[in-house]
């Protein structure tokens, strides 16, 4: 990677550092972009290079986020998977996933609430406009690989996926930042009951 492209990446870094400051401490709507290129230390029409809009950047920010995130999540599944006699059925490790990002987010409330309150399903389905570094990964292609890993063939598994991310996205948000319907402790076995329930329903038999 030449020198040009590197500094690009470092702008876009920079970016998207001052921008989760921002929106988490001051909000999405009462941020604007003079505000973020100020913190950012890069000028303000250097902003629209990369974005055309504060909410595109929110979505690429949300992005980010998560796909780091899943990223960890699947370099630990790997190490898992390497240490055992047996292979994970796909059910196994799409819960060993959801496991890790739930905990990684009951250690860091603000990028929950971040997260959650900004995730839809539009930011999966996007690719993303810029890469920032080698932290990021599409987890859709982790999703896909461990399909086809599996013996067991499943229908409409884009559906599948959008119910499995809206259940643990909403659940996630409700038991850790206000404990209900109870903490996530308490939850997690009937949310990963609930999630083999989905995977189940969409088994093609």
């Amino acid at each position: 990677m030449g020198k040009a492209e590197l500094n690009k990446i470092k702008k876009l870094n920079m970016i998207l550092d001052s921008a989760f400051d921002l929106f988490t401490s001051k909000g999405v709507e009462n941020t604007s972009i003079a505000e973020i290129s100020e913190q950012s230390g890069v000028a303000k029409g250097t902003f629209y290079l990369y974005f055309r809009d504060k909410h595109e950047l929110r979505n690429r920010l949300v992005y980010h986020k998560s796909s780091t995130l899943f990223k960890e999540a699947s370099a630990a599944l790997d190490q898992v998977i390497a240490c055992k006699s047996t292979p994970m059925s796909f059910e196994d490790k799409l819960i060993f996933i959801i496991d890790f990002v739930i905990n990684k987010l009951e250690d860091n409330k603000i990028l929950l609430a971040f997260i959650s309150k900004n995730l839809s399903w539009g930011v999966f389905k996007k690719e993303p406009i810029n890469a920032v570094s080698d932290s990021e990964v599409d987890f859709k292609e982790i999703y896909y690989k461990m399909l086809t890993e599996e013996e067991k063939k499943f229908k409409e598994p884009e559906i599948m996926l959008f119910m499995i991310i809206e259940l643990v996205n909403s659940t996630a948000h409700s038991a850790i930042l206000y404990n209900e319907p109870a903490d996530m402790e308490t939850v997690k076995p009937c949310l990963f009951d609930t999630v083999r329930a989905i995977i189940k329903e969409h088994e093609i038999k």
